[in-house]
């Protein structure tokens, strides 16, 4: 059967997130059937990790703010689960439905994949988005004048 993306909430939870005036961080995806619907979002990484089981293919979009003392940026990355029981051919199917959650989900500075839950890692996520933003200038530290 066909996969379906509920392209409504998907939406609204993804412009939820991009939106600076918003405190939401990430949004998660989960397949309710043959259809991948908005499940959750929210602010604190710990919560978000808890989101993903062993036995479930996920989608989700998190923003992480980077940048150095003289510019701030927030960068965003599309995230795939999938779980170390989920089976071959839904294992393989993830990579055909991703195309679809594209279709809503299109502005991100990075795209990984995860099947271990330890690799999981807000630290992780953040150096790769930086890794892909280019310049990096800062000290770290402003200068006093």
């Amino acid at each position: 059967m066909s996969t379906n993306v509920e392209r409504n909430q998907v939406s609204a939870a993804y412009e939820d997130v991009r939106n600076d005036n918003s405190e939401t961080n990430w949004a998660v995806f989960k397949y309710e059937g043959n259809e991948i619907v908005h499940d959750c979002s929210g602010r604190e990484y710990d919560d978000f990790k808890s989101k993903f089981g062993d036995d479930e293919r996920v989608f989700a979009y998190v923003r992480v703010n980077t940048g150095d003392e003289l510019s701030k940026r927030a960068k965003f990355a599309l995230l795939t689960w999938v779980g170390p029981n989920v089976g071959a051919f839904k294992s393989a199917k993830i990579s055909t439905d991703k195309a679809m959650v594209k279709q809503v989900l299109h502005n991100f500075a990075i795209e990984l994949h995860f099947t271990d839950i330890d690799e999981l890692t807000e630290e992780y996520i953040r150096d790769e988005l930086i890794k892909a933003g280019g310049a990096n200038y800062g000290t770290g530290v402003r200068a006093d004048d």
